[in-house]
């Protein structure tokens, strides 16, 4: 039979299945399913969305039908004495792989089939005896009934009780990635006779000093089965977030307990390994990506997807014996450090490759890894499971490669609404590092080569420390992101705030971020705009104090900054409602002046989205000079003739070298969530992630925790990151974080209000230094008539406040700023590593090893949004032979018999075609039920 005829064969086959009522089991006609598809895109092209959904709809036994007889043969192959020959096809265990990975999201889709897939799945069956096996080849092994007390047929001797289905269709295709012939090298002669199954591990690294080495045909088989185990997996796509962390995916349930250590180990280390020894650089010669493709890189997905499928998972609590992931509590106990070394050179080489094919000289010789997210996530949760990780990486200093590459991943998204999620990991993961002391000690050291790193992330005419780059950048990603990050606000000045009592030799550059963000979050503008920024400056005003009492001498010019702002903290403990709704009134009259308008009454919302520039003289007092800002959404930091002495102070470093004067920026802290001219508010599908947030947006991010001391630290178990078992919600606490309480526009701040936070903020350390040292230096601390003034006369400044003795300054303890997982959280988490699955398999074309198994599939976990398509390019441009092969394909696939054509038939070939062309990306939302999840858009045909 031709390569036409057995399509069109199939595709008639396709139609009984939707036509036909209850065909028998033993039909000859199941074993078209298995005999006739000649590669994966037949599979995928002609078993089409629409008919899968007409079958599952309308004749459903013949689906479970369908799937028993695919996974009794799949079972019969792997036990056949020699799979893979002729009496025992190769193609035939590909081609159930195939349509297994076709029908499982679609039978996942349906809510009303959950009671039917519980059953069929996990219910008790029999199943034929392994000796019934031994049938001939042609024969439809067709063995199984859901039924225990179905009347059998055949001799009741044959047939035995089995585990459920989906457990057998598991530990099955668990099997065969390690079987011999089909997925690994074939068994020497000195091995005949043993078991096909050797779990030996794929390839050398963690727990492997040898590969076993491969073939072309065994990595393409590890594709089939690796893809058919995500999509086996992926019920998490269909359940909404709230719901997935505490009810669970019961085969993932079943594959993360697993309890045989053997099994566990070997796709640990084999899914491990294979990701982290994958080296895009082995393909360097320019624009090699245009006219080849490495076919590693799919394995390589596949294999880094499903690790992190099984990492993540969280267990739910159960009646019984409390179960745990068994990969994440492995990965926990690697020790050994050649296998830390082996994991680092491994993150680092992918999370490198992005920025080198961005900065090539070649545009576009090389093309970005997508999965650079994902190893991100990997990185995290090594930190999570692993303490001895931790602290290699710490005490290597290989830590600091890290924090420049999670700044370059923050700051290069940060303004993208569609990689938010992956902004806020790179948070996450940066306040993870920061609770370990270490980490903040090791930060001390100066940051060489700074100039040769990305533009993105490289600060002009930077001198100092690892410390100050932190500083500096984390001030950047806050004042720069225009209130796309606000969600995140309390992570970032939780860092901060971890790493302050360790810092020493603070730059001028790194101090004067400091005083511009708490110049920003005493405003009026920004205090009165929520009824939980207040918060936020605590944390800030913590972190200064931090400083101050643990470093004091080893930080002048934090001092010295602190110094030339001494109003502003003045003015803050004498901060009033009626100061503060005169300062924003003032605003909103400069505003109405220069045109502007004002959003709304400053009494009642601040709804302004972005904060204005504050004024000199402090928290609402009335400002020396009327301060303009150049735009309404802008807020300008430095302007007045403080700031510019200040200009003049930040120049200096200690070698006398001019630094950038960022004083002159344009950056924007917002006030308000819930702004009309808000971007992310505008659209009712983008994410608001703001600091007042209400409802499910703000739980999707895990809980600030009040600092902790050492002592209370140290009580922390081994897995203090752990997430398993957590159900704890965010609205339970109360702590740093920017937690709504009113949300909306309906908050009034009140003098009540006021009294009930402002003589908490913790200004009586920053105070005592005023107060001591400002008499002292005063004839120093006088205006300059110039720059060279200054210069001559800040050496000695330094110097005497270095060698000041503060009284009246006890040092507290060192507390640690950590974040705890929630339900809400865990169910941001899982949503963000499945939208990385689900657009990584989005786009199909030839070469690239995807099919687009969800293509077409409502999924629940997050949203699926629509972008316009991309048009043909230099490097894939589109002409008259692939719109014709392209539609002839189509029209294969939507051949319909007796001229019945419906909806969704056309529904589903659109989603393929449409996966050919478009953009996807992942954006977050606070619609409605949405739960801050991520939001994936698809693309329009």
């Amino acid at each position: 039979m031709g390569a036409g005829d057995s399509k069109l064969s199939f595709k008639k086959g396709v139609f009984r299945l939707s036509e036909e009522t209850d065909i028998p089991a033993n039909d000859p006609y199941w074993l078209s399913f298995w005999e006739l598809p000649e590669s994966v895109d037949d599979v995928f092209t002609l078993f089409s969305a629409a008919d899968i959904r007409r079958a599952r709809d309308n004749h459903l036994q013949n689906l479970e039908t369908l799937i028993l007889a695919l996974s009794s043969r799949l079972l019969a192959l792997r036990h056949h004495a020699s799979f893979p020959d002729d009496s025992a096809p190769e193609r035939h265990a590909l081609n159930c792989i195939r349509i297994l990975t076709r029908l499982m999201p679609f039978i996942y889709e349906s809510e009303q089939l959950d009671a039917w897939e519980n059953q069929f799945f996990w219910g008790a069956r029999r199943r034929r005896a392994r000796q019934a096996y031994a049938a001939p080849p042609a024969e439809v092994l067709f063995d199984e009934t859901t039924e225990p007390d179905a009347a059998v047929t055949e001799d009741e001797g044959e047939y035995e009780d089995a585990p459920p289905l989906m457990e057998e269709l598991v530990d099955c295709l668990i099997d065969l990635l390690f079987y011999q012939g089909f997925t690994l090298p074939p068994a020497t002669n000195g091995n005949a006779g043993k078991s096909r199954v050797t779990y030996a591990i794929w390839q050398s690294g963690v727990g492997c000093n040898a590969p076993v080495g491969t073939t072309r045909e065994g990595e393409n088989n590890k594709i089939e089965i690796l893809r058919l185990l995500l999509a086996i997996t992926s019920k998490a796509m269909f359940m909404p977030a709230s719901v997935l962390p505490i009810k669970g995916v019961k085969v993932l349930t079943y594959m993360a307990t697993c309890p045989d250590k053997r099994v566990v180990l070997s796709m640990l280390c084999s899914l491990l390994n294979t990701t982290l020894k994958y080296n895009p650089a082995s393909w360097r010669v320019p624009y090699d990506h245009v006219v080849f493709t490495d076919p590693r890189q799919v394995l390589v997905t596949y294999s880094l997807q499903l690790l992190l499928v099984l990492l993540l998972y969280p267990v739910p609590e159960a009646p019984g014996p409390v179960l745990k992931n068994n990969y994440r509590h492995y990965l926990g106990r690697l020790h050994r450090t050649q296998d830390f070394q082996f994991c680092v050179d491994g993150m680092t080489r992918i999370l490198n490759q992005p920025i080198q094919a961005t900065t090539s000289y070649l545009p576009g010789s090389q093309k970005s890894l997508k999965w650079a997210p994902e190893m991100m996530m990997l990185f995290w949760e090594a930190l999570q499971c692993n303490k001895r990780f931790r602290s290699f990486i710490i005490d290597t200093d290989r830590v600091h490669d890290f924090v420049v590459l999670i700044m370059y991943y923050a700051l290069e998204h940060r303004l993208d609404p569609s990689r938010s999620g992956v902004v806020r990991m790179c948070v996450f993961v940066l306040q993870t590092l920061s609770t370990e002391h270490k980490f903040g000690k090791s930060l001390n050291k100066r940051f060489e080569g700074q100039d040769s790193l990305p533009a993105s992330v490289r600060i002009p005419s930077f001198s100092g420390s690892y410390a100050d780059y932190l500083i500096i950048s984390i001030y950047t990603l806050i004042t720069t992101s225009k209130g796309k990050l606000s969600a995140v606000y309390p992570a970032l000045l939780a860092i901060v705030a971890n790493i302050a009592p360790h810092v020493q030799n603070m730059s001028s550059a790194a101090s004067s971020k400091l005083i511009q963000l708490f110049t920003s979050m005493s405003a009026p503008t920004f205090l009165l705009a929520n009824e939980n920024n207040h918060s936020l400056l605590h944390s800030l005003l913590e972190s200064m104090n931090g400083i101050v009492e643990h470093q004091y001498s080893a930080n002048p010019h934090f001092i010295y900054s602190i110094l030339r702002q001494s109003k502003r903290f003045e003015a803050l403990r004498n901060f009033t409602l009626e100061q503060g709704q005169e300062e924003v009134d003032r605003e909103n009259r400069l505003k109405k002046d220069r045109g502007e308008g004002v959003e709304g009454s400053p009494k009642v919302s601040f709804s302004m989205s972005e904060m204005q520039r504050p004024k000199r003289g402090g928290g609402g007092g009335a400002p020396d000079t009327p301060a303009t800002p150049s735009s309404p959404n802008a807020f300008e930091i430095g302007e007045d003739s403080d700031d510019d002495d200040e200009d003049g102070e930040d120049g200096e470093e200690e070698g006398g070298k001019k630094e950038a004067k960022p004083a002159k920026a344009k950056e924007s802290i917002p006030t308000s969530p819930t702004s009309p001219t808000s971007p992310m508010v505008a659209s009712p599908r983008a994410m608001s992630e703001t600091a007042s947030t209400s409802g499910q947006s703000e739980d999707a991010v895990p809980l600030q925790l009040r600092g902790m001391s050492e002592k209370a630290r140290g009580k922390l178990p081994e897995g203090a990151f752990q997430r398993q078992g957590s159900t704890t919600s965010l609205t339970n606490h109360v702590s740093g974080a920017a937690t709504p309480t009113l949300g909306g526009n309906g908050f009034v701040p009140t003098s009540a209000w006021i009294e009930s936070w402002l003589p908490h903020l913790p200004l009586h350390t920053i105070l005592t230094v005023i107060q001591q040292l400002q008499p002292e230096l005063r004839s120093i601390l006088a205006p300059k008539p110039n720059d060279s003034a200054l210069q001559n006369t800040l050496p000695p400044l330094l110097e005497r406040i270095r060698k000041t003795e503060l009284r009246g300054v006890e040092p507290i303890p060192v507390k640690t700023h950590m974040f705890e997982w929630s339900p809400q959280a865990l169910g941001w988490y899982e949503s963000l590593l499945w939208g990385f699955i689900f657009v990584g398999e989005r786009h199909v074309s030839k070469g690239t090893g995807t099919v687009g198994v969800w293509n077409g599939t409502a999924v629940r976990l997050f949203r699926v949004q629509e972008t316009a398509p991309e048009g043909p390019s230099l490097l894939a441009p589109r002409g008259g032979v692939d719109a014709i092969g392209s539609n002839l394909i189509e029209r294969l696939g939507s051949v319909t018999l007796g001229g019945r054509r419906d909806s969704t038939a056309t529904q589903g070939h659109a989603s393929r075609r449409e996966s050919t062309q478009g953009h996807t990306s992942i954006r977050e939302s606070t619609e409605s039920g949405a739960g801050g999840l991520p939001n994936v858009r698809s693309p329009t045909a």
